[in-house]
C-alpha cells in the first residue's frame, strides 16, 4: 500500500501533532532559535485552544523528555485527587462509580504546571514566546474543525439546560460551524493575565516561569476555581447535581515531579513509558509477550498476526486492571511484570482460540484482585455530556537538530467534561473517574492519589541512542494503536508514515477506564481494510468482531532522529487534523 503522505525528512527540526496549527506553532519556535522542548510547550498551549473538545488547561499532560546527551525523563503531568476525595464521601452520595463528567471527578489540573516544568527544566525561550500563539488564537480566533462542531452539538442541550457557563462560551453564536472562526476571549484573558503577572513579578526568564506557576496554582486562577467548585451544583452522569471537592488548597500544594521511565527492550530498541500511575507499562508487557513470536513471518495484515497481538494485549491489560496504580499508594510489581520469565509463563496462555476471560497473572506469587462487575448506568445521566467521545486526547512530538526529543499526550479538561469556570474560559478534567469506589485495589480512590491515567506518550531508543517519539489519542486504545505502529516499523520495516497508515485494530476485552467502565468479552475492532479473508478468519477464531470504517482507528504522530542526524516525522491522516512539519 502506498502511504497517504511522504515521511518528512530534514536536518533542522520536526514537529508532529494532532492539529496543524499546533505543529506550525512548534516549528515557529524552532525557527526562532528554540529547541524541541520549547516547540512542544508552545504547541501544547495552542492545542488547549484549538482542540478544546480534546484537552484544556484544566486537564493533564504526561510528557517524556530526552535531552541530547542525557536520559529519558518523565514529567508527571497527571494531577492528584482532592484531599476530600474519599470512598466514603462518594458512597454516602449513593454512587457506585465516580461520575464521568461534572465536578466530582475533578483532579488538580496537571497540564499547565507540566508544560511550564518542561520549559523551565529543558527549554530556552521565555514565557511570552511560548504563550503568544495560544493567546492570539484564543483572542482573535481560529478555524473550528468539524469535530468541535460535532462535540458541541452533542452536548448542546446539556449546556443550555444545565451548564450555562459553557453555553456562554461555546453557544454564544449558536453551535460553532466547521471552518468558521471561533474565539474564546475569556481563555485569552486568563493566559494574558498569567503572563502579565509573571512579567511584573520578575524580569528573569526562570523567575517568570516560577511566577506563572504560582499565579495559576496559588493566585487568581486557583481562587476562581475554588469559588466555583465550592458553590456550584452541577448535573453529572449520575443523573443528579453535585458540588465538587477540588479546593484552592489542593491546587496550592501541587508541584509536578520528574521521574524515571519504565523501560523494555525489544529487537534492538528500548521503549520508555510512564510508571504505572499510567497505563504505559502495558505497552512494555505486550512487547515482552510478543518477543516470543515470529510476527514478520505472519504478515502484518494476516489474521494470525492480529490474533496474536490481540491475545497478548488481553493479558497485559488484565494485569493493568489487577496491579497498576499510583506507586505512592500501591506496591506495583513492575520489575516482575516486565521480566522475561513472567512473559514466558504468560505467553503460554495465548491459544488458537480467542479468550473471553479477564486473566491477570500472579507476579511473585501474589494473587490478583480485580474490581467488581459494574451494573448498568443510572437512568437519566449516562450519555449526558459523555466525556468519552472518540479521540478525546491530543498528542505532540518534536525533535531538533541537537538531538533533543520529546513526546507529550495532553488530555482532559475537554469542553464536554464539566462546565466552564466563569471568567477563566476553561473547564476541569474528570480523570478521577478512573479510580474505583472499592477498597483494597491499586486503583482505589484515595485523597491526593493520581488516577491510573490512559495517557501514554512513548520514546524509543535504538542502540541506546534516542530514536523515536510518538503517541496517539484513544483512551484504552492508545497503547494498542501505538504498539501496532512500532511493530509495523520495527518488525515489518515500514517507514514512519507507512507504519501509521497501516490498518489498525484493538481489543475491548477488558474493563474500560472511562465511566461506565464497560467490557466486551472477546471484543475486537478492526478497520475494514483488512479484507474479507482476514475478517472471516478472525471470526472463526472466536473473536466478537466489529468492522470499523477503513480509516477510523487512531491519530498517531511521530518524529525520529537517525544516527547520522537526519530527522524524520509523520502524522496520521485519520481525523483530518494531524500534520507533521519540518525541514
Amino acid at each position: 500500500m502506498h502511504p497517504t503522505r511522504p515521511e518528512l525528512r530534514g536536518t533542522f527540526g520536526m514537529v508532529a501533532s494532532t492539529h496543524w496549527l499546533a505543529s506550525a506553532t512548534g516549528m515557529a519556535m524552532l525557527e526562532r532559535g528554540g529547541n524541541a522542548f520549547d516547540a512542544a510547550v508552545a504547541a501544547g498551549f495552542v492545542l488547549q485552544v484549538v482542540e478544546p473538545h480534546l484537552n484544556g488547561p484544566g486537564g493533564e499532560a504526561p510528557i517524556l523528555a530526552c535531552p541530547a546527551g542525557g536520559d529519558v525523563v518523565v514529567v508527571n503531568g497527571q494531577g492528584p485527587t482532592p484531599a476530600a476525595a474519599t470512598i466514603e464521601r462518594f458512597t454516602d452520595l449513593g454512587l457506585q462509580l465516580v461520575p464521568g463528567n461534572g465536578l466530582l471527578a475533578a483532579c488538580v489540573p496537571g497540564a499547565f504546571d507540566a508544560w511550564l516544568r518542561l520549559l523551565a527544566e529543558f527549554g530556552t525561550l521565555r514565557l511570552r514566546d511560548v504563550l503568544g500563539a495560544a493567546i492570539g488564537y484564543a483572542r482573535d480566533g481560529y478555524p473550528a474543525v468539524a469535530s468541535i462542531a460535532r462535540a458541541v452539538r452533542d452536548v448542546e442541550r446539556l449546556f443550555r439546560d444545565h451548564w450555562p457557563t459553557s453555553a456562554a462560551v461555546y453557544l454564544a453564536r449558536g453551535v460553532p460551524e466547521a471552518g468558521r472562526r471561533f474565539r474564546n476571549p475569556d481563555l485569552a484573558t486568563t493566559y494574558q493575565c498569567v503572563l502579565d503577572e509573571a512579567e511584573a513579578a520578575s524580569g528573569d526568564r526562570d523567575g517568570q516561569i516560577v511566577a506563572a506557576r504560582d499565579v495559576f496554582y496559588r493566585g487568581f486562577v486557583a481562587e476562581q476555581i475554588d469559588t466555583y467548585v465550592s458553590t456550584a451544583w452541577v448535573l453529572d452522569s449520575s443523573g443528579r447535581p453535585h458540588r465538587g471537592l477540588l479546593s484552592g488548597e489542593d491546587l496550592a500544594g501541587h508541584d509536578t515531579p520528574l521521574e524515571a521511565p519504565v523501560r523494555r527492550d525489544y529487537r534492538g530498541h528500548t521503549v520508555c513509558k510512564t510508571p504505572p500511575w499510567g497505563q504505559g507499562p502495558v505497552f512494555c508487557q505486550q512487547l515482552a509477550l510478543l518477543e516470543g513470536f515470529d510476527l514478520t513471518g505472519m504478515g502484518n495484515r494476516s489474521a494470525a498476526y492480529v490474533h496474536t497481538v490481540v491475545e497478548a494485549a488481553k493479558l497485559a491489560f488484565a494485569d493493568r486492571e489487577a496491579w497498576y496504580g499510583d506507586p505512592a499508594f500501591a506496591d506495583v510489581p513492575v520489575e516482575t511484570l516486565l521480566s522475561d520469565a513472567y512473559a514466558a509463563d504468560r505467553r503460554r496462555l495465548i491459544r488458537p482460540r480467542a479468550s473471553t476471560e479477564l486473566r491477570p497473572g500472579a507476579p511473585d506469587g501474589r494473587q490478583p484482585r480485580l474490581p467488581p462487575p459494574v451494573g448498568p448506568p443510572a437512568p437519566g445521566g449516562a450519555g449526558v455530556g459523555d466525556p468519552t467521545l472518540p479521540g478525546d486526547t491530543c498528542h505532540v512530538s518534536a525533535v531538533d537538530r541537537l538531538g533533543n526529543l520529546v513526546a507529550a499526550t495532553p488530555s482532559g479538561g475537554w469542553l464536554q467534561s464539566s462546565p466552564v469556570i466563569p471568567g477563566l474560559g476553561f473547564c476541569l478534567g474528570t480523570r478521577a473517574q478512573m479510580l474505583w469506589l472499592t477498597d483494597g485495589l491499586p486503583s482505589s480512590l484515595a485523597p491526593r492519589k493520581r488516577p491510573r491515567t490512559t495517557l501514554t506518550p512513548s520514546i524509543a531508543l535504538r542502540g541506546g541512542e534516542p530514536y523515536l517519539a510518538f503517541g496517539t489519542p484513544g483512551g484504552d486504545q492508545q497503547d494498542q494503536w501505538s504498539l501496532h505502529f512500532l511493530l509495523a516499523h520495527v518488525d515489518f520495516g515500514l517507514d514512519l508514515q507507512a507504519a501509521i497508515d497501516a490498518p489498525a485494530f484493538h481489543t475491548t476485552s477488558f474493563p474500560s477506564s472511562f465511566h461506565p467502565r464497560a467490557m466486551q468479552p472477546g471484543g475486537l475492532v478492526v478497520e475494514g481494510r483488512f479484507g474479507r479473508e482476514a475478517i472471516t478468519d478472525l471470526r472463526g477464531r472466536g473473536h466478537d468482531l466489529t468492522v470499523a470504517d477503513a480509516w477510523s482507528l487512531g491519530r498517531l504522530s511521530a518524529v525520529g532522529r537517525e544516527a547520522d542526524g537526519v530527522l524524520k516525522a509523520a502524522a496520521d491522516p485519520r481525523g483530518d487534523q494531524g500534520y507533521a512539519v519540518g525541514r
